[in-house]
């Protein structure tokens, strides 16, 4: 394949990522901050629930649409399983800290929900990385 073509196919690949993305993100902040804001929910049972559903979501629509995996279902379950359990602890697990360290005189509400929103911001990266190159990648 020419390198045009594959960057061209790697634009491809990441225009679709981020169609899937909003997708996930508006279904997925509005049940993090509600449960947060609004049921009272905590820090990590808010953000552990919402990306436990959108994942389901994320693995049928990131599988079929995005990387257009072809591969054993068996296989990308699992890997996929695994790279957003390491995203996850990953991006939230720094977000909070660094908040929580940068916004020191804040209100811990406000601490907390900045740092959702930054792990959100960080899970994306770490999530695109992870499904590209290891939960979908392409046998050769």
């Amino acid at each position: 394949m020419k390198i045009k073509d594959k960057a061209r196919e790697e634009a491809g690949t990441a225009s679709r990522f981020v169609i899937v993305g909003i997708i996930n993100t508006l279904l997925g902040c509005g049940m993090m901050f509600a449960l947060y804001n609004l049921a009272g929910w905590g820090y990590w049972p808010s953000s552990l629930t919402n990306y436990v559903f959108v994942s389901i979501l994320s693995y049928i629509l990131n599988k079929k649409y995005t990387f257009r995996h072809r591969g054993d279902i068996g296989g990308s379950i699992l890997r996929f399983a695994i790279t957003i359990g390491v995203c996850y602890l990953l991006a939230y697990g720094i977000a909070r800290p660094v908040m929580m360290n940068l916004l020191e005189g804040a209100n811990q509400r406000v601490q907390e929900n900045i740092a959702m929103f930054v792990g959100m911001v960080l899970f994306t990266v770490f999530n695109y990385l992870g499904q590209r190159l290891f939960a979908f990648r392409q046998s050769k």
